[in-house]
């Protein structure tokens, strides 16, 4: 304690869930979905400092937001919002967020979205809108280290297909009205764009009752499962195609999923539906495939 007051305190973030659209609504708030480390900063007597997404101190990470946030016309805060890296274009590359951190922390950009405390007052109570025009008033003009994440009001799904066109990872929508409340919440949604990609095929797995599931890699590196949502002409030629390039299992692949695979040469490339800004492939399908 400092001047007989207590340390602001980390708070646990709001977490929006996945939806396959965004939602259409009037009612919804929608912004880019910054690709990068979900971060808080927290502003006392003592300083600023930043928070990871479980409450982890990465201050010493993010020193020169750290510097930025004891700049801001306030004693005390708490915001909400993504630690990224961005290219010269604005677009959020995750690439680049480890190398910056250890080398150029100077290059991160704070995107601010919300704000949960100022001047001793706890907003958390009060309807998203207001709380943003409050950050906005806090971090204007926004345009160094910190950054303010802009949003649209309804149309979501023309804002959809303008995050798709611009190669976004996705967008998340949330109710105007909605207060903050740590942990899952229906509130804030998340739709992601989607990607399709050519991977090498590793293998199938087929067992009873379950679709069959396509094993891929990408630059000779295991990439996880997909669907195999092909058409049937499709499937029965795939299926030839494995019998006749039986191989033994390929190094790098996880133990855990090696069980009743059936492993295929080196040769045949598959055109993958995935979403997009993942490490692995998520909720992926295999929509065709070719001789590489």
């Amino acid at each position: 304690m400092g001047n007989g007051k207590p340390r602001l305190r980390f708070i646990k973030p709001m977490e929006p869930v996945q939806v396959a659209e965004p939602p259409v609504s009037d009612d919804w708030l929608h912004e880019i979905k910054y690709d990068g480390f979900r971060t808080q900063l927290v502003l006392d007597w003592a300083g600023a400092r930043a928070f990871s997404r479980h409450g982890h101190d990465w201050s010493k990470r993010y020193w020169p937001a750290i510097q930025a946030a004891e700049m801001l016309p306030a004693s005390s805060f708490i915001i909400d919002g993504e630690m990224t890296a961005l290219d010269a274009d604005g677009r959020p590359n995750f690439h680049a967020m480890h190398s910056r951190i250890r080398w150029n922390a100077e290059l991160l950009t704070y995107v601010t979205f919300d704000l949960l405390y100022l001047d001793g007052e706890d907003l958390r109570a009060l309807p998203l809108v207001e709380r943003k025009a409050r950050l906005w008033k806090l971090v204007k003009p926004a345009d160094g280290i910190i950054q303010y994440s802009v949003h649209v009001e309804g149309n979501g799904a023309d804002f959809f297909a303008a995050v798709d066109k611009m190669g976004l990872e996705g967008m998340v929508s949330k109710r105007r009205e909605s207060l903050y409340r740590g942990g899952k919440t229906e509130a804030w949604v998340k739709a992601k764009c989607w990607d399709i990609g050519e991977f090498e095929l590793l293998g199938i797995r087929r067992e009873p009752g379950r679709p069959p599931v396509a094993l891929m890699a990408r630059d000779g590196k295991y990439a996880g499962g997909a669907m195999i949502n092909a058409n049937l002409s499709i499937k029965e030629r795939l299926w030839r195609r494995v019998e006749e390039a039986r191989a033994k299992q390929p190094a790098g692949v996880p133990t855990a999923v090696v069980d009743g695979v059936e492993w295929v040469r080196p040769g045949i490339v598959a055109r993958v539906k995935t979403l997009r800004g993942e490490a692995k492939l998520r909720h992926a399908s295999m929509l065709d495939f070719r001789e590489g």
